[in-house]
C-alpha cells in the first residue's frame, strides 16, 4: 500500500495538538449544544467521540470544519485550533480550512461520476490551477489515493465505470480516496460505519486503523465496541459538555467518572 504520509501534511504539523479547542460553546437558535469545550487532540492518533444521542458529538465535530455555517441560526463563541491555526479568526479562510480538514458523513455520498472522477474531484478543484510541473500524472494521484484506501485491485479495471455501481462498503473506502489527493491533515468521520453491514464495518475499521499516523482521525460512533476496536483515545460527551478524555482502554476499563461508567455499563442512552 502506497504510504499516505508522503502526500499528507500532518507530518510537517507543529509539535502541538492537531485540534485545540478552549471555551467552545455552540448555539442552534436559543438552544445551547456545547458547553466551554476544552480538548486537545493528539496528532496521528485515532480518537473516538461517544455518547447519548443528542449530546453534542456531531455539532462537536461539525464545528472542526465549520461546516454548521451553513445553518443561519448557528451562534459560536470560543477558539477552535487546527494545527495551531484558529479557523474561526476573521482572516481564516474557509477554503482552506475545509482543504485542511476532510469530512466523510454517516452514508457514502458518491458523486455522479466515475470512479476516476470521484477521486480527483477534490484535486482538480483545489489543486489543478496551481499545478506544477513534474508533480504527478492524475493516474497515478488515482492509484495512490485508491490503493491507500484498499481499493485499488477491486476497481482498477473498471475506473471509468459510474462510482454509485460499487457496494456501500467501496462506496465508503471511494468517499476517504477522495479526500487523499487534496492532502488534508485531519480526518473527521461521523458515524461512517451506520449504513454497512458487519463485513463492510470490518473493512472500513481496518483502512481506519490503517490510516493512523498519517492522519489525525476523529470519529463519532454510537457504538462502543467499534470505539474501543477502532481508536486509541476516547471522548465520552454528555448533554453538550466533554465528561471524560482518556485513552480508550483506560476510559472503557476505569472510568473516572460515575456518568461514564453509568454510560458504558449501559444505565442510559
Amino acid at each position: 500500500m502506497a504510504d499516505p504520509r508522503t502526500s499528507s501534511p500532518s507530518d510537517v504539523a507543529t509539535d502541538g495538538p492537531a485540534i485545540r479547542t478552549r471555551g467552545l460553546n455552540l448555539w442552534y437558535g436559543t438552544f445551547q449544544a456545547l458547553f466551554d469545550v476544552d480538548l486537545d487532540i493528539a496528532q496521528g492518533r485515532i480518537t473516538s467521540l461517544i455518547g447519548p444521542s443528542g449530546c453534542g458529538k456531531s455539532t462537536f465535530l461539525r464545528s472542526v470544519n465549520r461546516i454548521n455555517e451553513r445553518l443561519g441560526y448557528v451562534r459560536t463563541t470560543g477558539s477552535v485550533e487546527v494545527l495551531g491555526h484558529d479557523i474561526y479568526a476573521p482572516g481564516a479562510e474557509l477554503i482552506q480550512v475545509r482543504r485542511q480538514v476532510g469530512m466523510v458523513f454517516q452514508r457514502p455520498n458518491p458523486l455522479p461520476l466515475s470512479i476516476r472522477d470521484n477521486v480527483l474531484f477534490g484535486h482538480r478543484l483545489h489543486e489543478a490551477p496551481r499545478a506544477e510541473a513534474g508533480g504527478p500524472t492524475e493516474d497515478e494521484i488515482v492509484e495512490e489515493a485508491l490503493r491507500t484506501v484498499l481499493l485499488w485491485d477491486t476497481v482498477k479495471d473498471r475506473l471509468n465505470r459510474p462510482a454509485i455501481e460499487l457496494s456501500l462498503e467501496q462506496q465508503q473506502k471511494l468517499c476517504i480516496a477522495r479526500l487523499i489527493p487534496v492532502r488534508p491533515a485531519v480526518l473527521l468521520m461521523d458515524e461512517p460505519c451506520s449504513a454497512l453491514d458487519p463485513k463492510g464495518t470490518e473493512a472500513v475499521e481496518e483502512l481506519i486503523w490503517e490510516l493512523r499516523g498519517a492522519y489525525t482521525i476523529l470519529i463519532v460512533t454510537h457504538n462502543m465496541a467499534q470505539a474501543r476496536r477502532a481508536s486509541e483515545s476516547c471522548i465520552f460527551m454528555l448533554l453538550g459538555k466533554v465528561i471524560e478524555h482518556e485513552p480508550t482502554e483506560d476510559l472503557f476499563l476505569t472510568p473516572r467518572h460515575k456518568e461514564t461508567a453509568d454510560y458504558i455499563e449501559g444505565r442510559y442512552g
